[in-house]
């Protein structure tokens, strides 16, 4: 589980879940606690009307909008890819593995189960909002054999698919290699900022939402050497673990 922060900042909450009733019951309750301030969005429109015209630090989203759970998982990926600075935690009414890895990958950086208690929710808000990820150690578990197993996800392989530049190419390589952009930015020679630019445009190609994706499309494709970059001190990797793709 991530540690908490302490902070008496409050937090921006956008509470998105197609039950009414439940969105305006965890609003209300989000309002009576010290740190957060929240907003209700019933309906996937008012969910991207509230973030374009506010700023939000964290979506608690379910995935009721639509029939099927791993279907309501669509709406976190379009959320994800329109505004990657927002932190997502995906609220599941059962921890299963396909759910819980398919929010991951569709961008989430917390899940959170319905049935653990409020204030464990107010903890997980906070975590994600300070850039950490939200999981137990089963959950990570999920996440980690489905790194082994195969995967659904589109690459260039598929005649759909557009192909990278030559620096896009070599940029997703490095990103597959576990260099964080401050460190793809130094040995490119770049700014941080056209470095990710780079990583949108690649994520928009290839049809992928997270670094985790991207990184087993390289594998896939062979791009990964076996040499690893420099050995960052423990501060380095934690900044570089938690990293924001803006």
């Amino acid at each position: 589980m991530a540690s908490v922060p302490n902070s008496d900042c409050s937090t921006r909450v956008l509470v998105a879940d197609g039950v009414g009733m439940s969105c305006q019951l965890l609003v209300e309750a989000l309002l009576r606690s010290r740190h957060c301030d929240a907003v209700a969005a019933p309906t996937p429109k008012q969910v991207f009307d509230e973030l374009s015209r506010d700023r939000f630090d964290v979506v608690l989203i379910s995935p009721g909008f639509a029939a099927e759970p791993i279907e309501g998982l669509h709406l976190v990926r379009e959320i994800h890819s329109r505004h990657r600075e927002v932190g997502i935690v995906v609220l599941l009414d059962s921890m299963e593995r396909n759910l819980v890895v398919e929010a991951f990958r569709s961008g989430a950086r917390g899940v959170f189960c319905r049935s653990d208690s409020f204030q464990i929710l107010c903890k997980c808000i906070l975590c994600v909002h300070q850039g950490q990820v939200w999981a137990s150690s089963g959950e990570l578990q999920y996440v980690l054999e489905a790194l082994i197993d195969p995967l659904p996800i589109k690459t260039r392989g598929l005649p759909s698919s557009r192909p990278l530049s030559s620096r896009e190419e070599e940029i997703a390589r490095m990103v597959a290699e576990g260099y964080s952009n401050r460190q793809i930015s130094d040995r490119l020679g770049l700014s941080e900022h056209t470095i990710k630019n780079y990583l949108f445009r690649v994520f928009e190609k290839l049809d992928v939402s997270t670094r985790v994706e991207l990184t087993l499309y390289a594998l896939r494709r062979g791009n990964v050497p076996r040499t690893r970059p420099p050995t960052a001190n423990s501060r380095e990797r934690k900044l570089a673990s938690t990293e924001k793709l803006q």
